[in-house]
């Protein structure tokens, strides 16, 4: 057998096995920390039965033995490999300025002495993170419209900073990625860094205790486009890290410099953190990404699909699509693991008795969700307020009619999962309308403790409670 074979075959083996690996963890927190974790992934090698794995740096090398070397082996077994393979975690201290900064990241400027030094961003940009592969739907293309409008003019005032919120899996870090991946397929030269807040917050508090503060804020300073994944992480985080994070954002915007956020709330909803900055957070463009509908759903199944060996019928697309609904990501691990029994056996026909075995654990967690209606919504917003359903749905604009209307369409939004689209069908209004009357509500609850109560009552009703916010 040829080593070209055998490389082949290596690779294949280990692509198996990581996606094995991150589809079989439990829960979305951990599935999103398994995927950004092993993006720290430098190079995997093949020697015998041993498999190296080579991470960016030895905190990466680290975290990757700690938390993964039991489940990769198992991972290893499911994927066909043999009972005797190990795995080693290790790292090369020699080639971390190759694999950190990949040819589309790499920024060369010339100093005041005429050397020439390259900008290294934190963490790789995914180049498969594009525009042209995010699926765009009624759902998202507000949030899509405004990445493309920072893509092409990077810095202009009234899109920075871009603050992206949303439930988890719903495409934030694709299209953050994609801003990025644009912006330096327009300007090679362009310093765009991406990385996520803890990797930040892990940068600052190596600057203190190896007394390089300077050199850390200089560092950061200099950046075009700074790109910030998961922002909530730093919430509740020291003082001093607050501090600098500020100053370093008042920096850079007030030299048109991008910086693009994404979190899993609104800056308003973030605990613990300063009040100057979220009014910077607010001060640019501020977009909600949603959940998608059956349509966007089952356009995103059949890109994700795309080269899958053996191929996905649309059968068992469109049986995914049904019933998976809360976020791309739980869409992207029920994909995975049917591919996975595929691949085990050629022989299988995947019907919707086989899909619902295979996929019982997604589907249970699904239907775990409390499933209101947007009539159940209404009927009870109703009630309390002592209005009809046929006022809800007129266009009347008294405060009297307008403040139940605009309840129900936020708690329809916040504590159900139909989409934008649906809920606006349901009030027979338009999207804007819609999105009008949820954020209106959203600044209202901050400064009304009346209307706040009536929410908790009428949630308490619903049989739910604040905590069981999807949206």
């Amino acid at each position: 057998m040829s080593n070209e074979t055998i490389d082949m075959v290596s690779k294949g083996l280990w692509d198996r096995a990581r996606t094995i690996c991150i589809t079989m963890m439990q829960g979305d927190t951990k599935r999103t920390r398994a995927e950004r974790n092993f993006s720290m992934i430098q190079s995997v090698v093949r020697e015998g039965d041993t498999f190296k794995i080579l991470a960016l740096n030895k905190m990466a090398a680290d975290i990757l033995e700690r938390e993964y070397a039991e489940d990769l082996k198992k991972s290893f077994l499911l994927a066909g490999a043999e009972p005797n393979v190990t795995i080693e975690f290790s790292f090369d201290e020699n080639a971390k300025p190759a694999i950190i900064v990949p040819k589309p990241n790499t920024v060369v400027e010339k100093t005041k002495t005429g050397r020439i030094q390259t900008f290294i961003s934190t963490m790789p940009l995914k180049e498969y993170y594009t525009f042209d592969e995010f699926v765009e739907g009624p759902s998202n293309s507000y949030v899509l419209a405004a990445a493309k409008g920072v893509a092409k003019n990077p810095g202009q005032k009234a899109l920075n900073p871009l603050f992206i919120h949303g439930g988890t899996g719903l495409g934030k870090t694709h299209i953050m990625q994609a801003i990025g991946n644009e912006v330096k397929r327009k300007n090679p030269m362009a310093a765009v860094c991406y990385l996520t807040a803890e990797a930040f917050l892990n940068e600052y508090v190596n600057a203190m205790t190896q007394n390089s503060l300077q050199t850390f804020r200089e560092r950061y300073r200099k950046i075009d486009v700074l790109l910030i994944d998961d922002i909530q992480f730093i919430a509740k985080n020291m003082q001093n890290f607050q501090e600098e994070f500020f100053n370093t954002f008042n920096a850079l915007t007030n030299a048109d410099k991008q910086i693009v956020i994404t979190s899993d709330v609104a800056p308003k909803d973030l605990p613990g953190i300063e009040e100057r900055l979220i009014s910077r957070f607010e001060g640019g463009m501020l977009q909600e990404i949603e959940s998608p509908g059956y349509e966007t759903r089952l356009a995103i199944l059949k890109k994700k699909s795309e080269g899958m060996v053996p191929e996905v019928s649309d059968s068992t697309l469109k049986f995914i699509a049904s019933n998976i609904k809360s976020h791309v990501r739980a869409m992207e691990g029920a994909l995975g693991k049917v591919n996975i029994f595929a691949n085990r056996d050629s022989s299988m026909i995947l019907t919707d008795e086989v899909l619902s075995y295979i996929l019982k654990d997604f589907i249970e967690k699904e239907k775990s969700r409390k499933k209101l209606t947007v009539e159940e919504v209404q009927n009870c917003v109703c009630k309390k307020y002592a209005v009809s359903i046929q006022q809800i749905l007129s266009p009347e604009r008294t405060q009297s009619i307008v403040t139940p209307r605009q309840l129900a369409m936020y708690i329809s939004r916040k504590f159900t999962t139909r989409s934008l689209p649906e809920i606006a069908k349901k009030f027979e209004k338009s999207h804007a309308t819609i999105i009008h009357g949820v954020k209106n509500i959203a600044k209202r609850l901050d400064v009304e403790p009346e209307l706040r109560t009536s929410l908790d009552e009428i949630l308490s009703d619903l049989g739910c409670s604040m905590k069981d916010m999807v949206g």
